[in-house]
């Protein structure tokens, strides 16, 4: 276990040059004290590491020092394969580059485990896009990707859903993301962070303007809580209804996560063993399609307005086929 951790502390180092013993520590997993160890165990085996201090200071390796490590064990030969991502290297238009990757990380294998590898990468495919959902058409994607990478500065115009629906900004790309199929632009105007779908830009111009990023900016971070900030938002009101057994157990299948991680149960189950649970909602009109699918195991209790949608949509269902009342 220690010497794995030596190999990644050394790697840490490797890649990332100065990095101080906290941001190690965090790393690895470990307390500061035993960074400090590990530091002076790497610098006993010969390795030139050393410490500069001060608020600018840390551990860095020798100026041109690089590792030979070649120790790839068979489990990380393979995962190294699960990393392959085809479909997402051909849209930022990286398919040959991919290509040319994979087949030097082949190469440099030892014998023995280009076969594992190589058998990941026959029998594991990723398939984004969701169930009956194509992907989006995304024919600005390849130069977003390319600001983004080199700290170029963009120019969009964008079709959003409020108004005024065409709007143009210039902003500052941090990062790019892929969720269910569907590319998201996270980017910077002024001080403020905007999440773009990329497949809603309508024009896109590369301004060659460099810009630095923000400091401390976490791509992975911001992104979670755009997602629990966006389901608050998007939930602006509540549901009281009261659900079958079948329906209690069909509600993660029928209901997206969010409405069900939010869910409180106010009274049940009873004798006949409904229980009533208080749901969010986007709005009555969103909620009618989805309890809909419940069938004859959902009962609105409440808001009116939501109970009297969803009787008028069972009426007009009653007068398609023959049975109005």
């Amino acid at each position: 276990m220690r010497a794995s951790r030596l190999v990644s502390l050394l790697l840490l180092l490797q890649s990332r040059g100065r990095i101080t013993a906290r941001e190690l520590a965090e790393a690895l997993e470990v307390s500061v004290r035993t960074v400090y160890r590990d530091v002076d165990s790497l610098s006993a085996a010969g390795v030139p590491v050393y410490g500069e201090p001060g608020h600018e200071g840390g551990y860095r390796l020798l100026d041109g020092y690089q590792t030979r490590l070649t120790g790839l064990t068979a489990d990380e030969a393979e995962a190294l394969f699960l990393t392959n991502l085809p479909a997402a290297a051909a849209q930022l238009g990286l398919t040959s580059a991919a290509a040319t990757a994979q087949r030097k990380l082949m190469a440099a294998l030892p014998a023995e485990l280009r076969g594992r590898a190589g058998r990941v990468a026959d029998r594991f495919h990723l398939d984004l896009p969701p169930w009956y959902l194509g992907a989006d058409r995304t024919p600005h994607l390849a130069p977003i990707a390319a600001a983004t990478w080199n700290q170029h500065v963009l120019r969009i115009r964008y079709l959003r859903w409020a108004e005024p629906h065409e709007i143009t900004r210039t902003v500052q790309p941090h990062g790019l993301v892929l969720k269910a199929g569907n590319w998201y632009l996270v980017a910077r105007g002024g001080e403020q962070f905007r999440t773009y779908r990329i497949s809603r830009i309508l024009e896109v111009e590369v301004l060659h303007r460099s810009f630095d990023r923000a400091e401390g900016f976490d791509l992975a971070s911001h992104w979670e809580g755009y997602l629990a900030h966006f389901d608050r938002r998007r939930h602006r009101g509540t549901a009281v209804v009261r659900l079958s057994r079948r329906g209690l157990d069909r509600l993660p299948h029928l209901l997206e996560p969010a409405v069900v991680a939010a869910r409180r149960t106010t009274a049940g189950p009873d004798r006949a063993g409904w229980t009533e649970l208080e749901i969010p909602i986007e709005s009555i009109e969103a909620a009618v399609p989805d309890l809909l699918k419940f069938g004859g195991d959902v009962e609105v209790i409440a808001p009116e307005a939501l109970r009297s949608e969803m009787l008028r949509a069972l009426r007009a269902m009653n007068r398609v086929y023959g049975q109005d009342t």
